[in-house]
C-alpha cells in the first residue's frame, strides 16, 4: 500500500512542498493534538520522507504559529489560550465576512453546484458520524467560498488562521459528536443565490461565532 507521500506526488510538486502539505493536513485536522509533543523522528517516518524536508516544513510551520518547538527535537500544537481564542474570533469575523461579500459578486453557477456538493457530503459525515470527513468538508467548503473571492491577500490570512484553531476543532467534535455541530452553510448559500452579499456575510459571521463557542465550551484553554 503506497503511503501519502507517494500518493500525492503525482500531481509533480517538489518534496520539500509536499511534505509541508502533508505536516500542514495533519495539524489542520487535529491528527496532531493541540498539547501534544511529537518528535522530529516520528514525523520523518509517519511521513516517510527525508530529515531535510520536514525540519524545512516543520520551520515553516513553527513561523506560521502552527507549531511550536519543545526542545529535545520535539515540537508540539500550540494550545489555545483565551486571549488567543478572542484574537482568532476577532479576525474571522472581520475578515470572513468580506470574503463572502466578495464571494456573493463573484460566484457562477458551476461554483454553487460544488458548494452544495461539499456541503452535500458535510452533511453526509455529520450523518454517519464520520469525524476525518466532516473537518474535511468543513475545511474545503470555506476554502472554496475563499478562492471565489479572488482576494488573495484576505484569503491568505484567513487560511492561515484554520491553522491555529483547526486542531481544537477536532477535539470539539470528538467529544460532542458531529451530530451536535451546527453550522450556517445552507443559508449562505441561499443569500448568495439570492446575490444577498450583506445577508450572506451575516451568515457566514453567525457561521463562525457558533464554530468558535463550541470551542470555548468545550476546550479547555490556557490563560497566559
Amino acid at each position: 500500500m503506497k503511503n501519502k507521500l507517494e500518493t500525492v506526488q503525482n500531481v509533480g510538486l517538489p518534496t520539500h512542498e509536499l511534505v509541508y502539505r502533508q505536516l500542514r493536513e495533519l495539524i489542520l485536522f487535529g491528527e496532531i493534538a493541540p498539547g501534544q509533543a511529537v518528535t522530529i523522528q516520528g514525523i520523518t517516518d509517519r511521513l516517510a520522507a527525508g530529515m531535510t524536508p520536514v525540519r524545512e516544513a516543520i520551520r515553516r510551520l513553527i513561523s506560521e504559529g502552527a507549531l511550536q518547538f519543545q526542545g529535545n527535537r520535539r515540537v508540539i500544537v500550540p494550545i489555545l489560550t483565551s486571549e488567543n481564542l478572542q484574537e482568532l474570533v476577532f479576525a474571522r469575523q472581520a475578515i470572513e465576512p468580506q470574503l463572502i461579500i466578495l464571494a456573493t459578486r463573484n460566484a457562477t453557477l458551476d461554483d454553487f453546484d460544488a458548494l452544495v456538493s461539499i456541503d452535500s457530503g458535510l452533511d453526509q459525515a455529520i450523518q454517519i458520524g464520520d469525524l476525518g470527513a466532516y473537518l474535511r468538508h468543513n475545511y474545503t467548503f470555506h476554502q472554496m467560498l475563499y478562492g471565489i473571492a479572488n482576494a488573495p491577500i484576505l484569503a491568505a490570512i484567513a487560511d492561515g488562521l484554520w491553522l491555529r484553531f483547526g486542531p481544537s476543532l477536532r477535539v470539539v467534535c470528538g467529544r460532542v459528536g458531529t451530530q451536535s455541530l451546527v453550522d450556517q452553510h445552507k443559508e449562505t448559500l441561499t443569500a448568495m443565490r439570492a446575490g444577498d452579499a450583506e445577508r450572506a456575510a451575516r451568515a457566514i459571521r453567525e457561521d463562525v461565532m457558533q464554530g468558535m463557542e463550541q470551542i470555548r465550551q468545550v476546550m479547555p484553554v490556557s490563560h497566559r
